[in-house]
Order: C-alpha cells, then structure tokens, then sequence
C-alpha cells in the first residue's frame, strides 16, 4: 500500500524504517492468539475462506455473520492495537473523537462519517463506545 503512495520508482528502506509498523518481535504469544482469534472469526465467515482457516489451525464451521458480535471484536482489536503503540486511554479517546476531548468547538475530527453514520444508525457514537469499553475491559 506505502509502494503505490510512494512517487517515482524509488522505495528506499529509510521510508520502511518511518513507517508506523509494530515490529513482529514486539508481539507476544498472548498477543497474537488475541489478535488471530478474532481475525479469524471477522474473515472466516464463509467456506470460501475455509483455506486461510485452516492455515490458521482452525478446522470448524466458518463462523456465523453476528454485526454486534463483529462490532465488538473489532473494538476488541482497535483497543489491543492502541495498547500496543502505546497509546493511553485519552489519547485513544482523542483519536476516535477529539471533541471529546477537548469539547465541542474543538475544530478537528477523526472519523467523522463514521460517527455521523453511527449516530443515524445507533443514536450514539457506537464503535467509540465499544472501543473504550473494550480497553477498559482489558485492564489497560
């Protein structure tokens, strides 16, 4: 994706050193069965998908298509993301709403049709709510 960001045919190896990726040796046991579980179950929803399952370990059913229960592994995600780049609770909360933060005229916003959508759809900010519990939840 950063290749075809990138301008002219040059990629040279200080632009991956600035990139913002966890380095695979920073990742736990506890921390990739986290995260591979849930990827699993967000992508193994159909049997098409029954090889990258199985190149997981994983020789069930594929799982069933739940939006809530999607919904709240990939705030399960988010919340473990941000923990592992170091973020604390309120820089989380600045990220997925920085009026929240810093109050209504604040004049920057992160995900504003995402949240413009939710509202609509939920009455409420959901993924913010269920990202913040999600971290509350892990004892960060």
């Amino acid at each position: 994706m950063t290749r075809q960001k990138v301008g002219g045919t040059n990629f040279n190896f200080f632009i991956v050193k600035q990139l913002p990726v966890i380095p695979p040796d920073w990742y736990t046991e506890e921390d990739i069965e986290f995260i591979s579980s849930r990827v699993l179950e967000l992508v193994y929803t159909a049997y098409d998908m029954k090889p990258f399952a199985e190149d997981m370990g994983y020789s069930g059913e594929p799982f069933i298509w739940d939006e809530q229960r999607r919904a709240i592994l990939r705030a399960e995600l988010d919340a473990k993301f941000a923990k592992l780049y170091g973020l604390t609770r309120n820089e989380l909360r600045y990220i997925l709403d920085p009026a929240d933060v810093y109050g209504e005229d604040f004049p920057s916003e992160t995900f504003r049709v995402l949240k413009n959508n939710e509202m609509k759809k939920y009455g409420e900010y959901r993924t913010k709510r269920l990202v913040l519990a999600a971290w509350d939840m892990m004892g960060y």
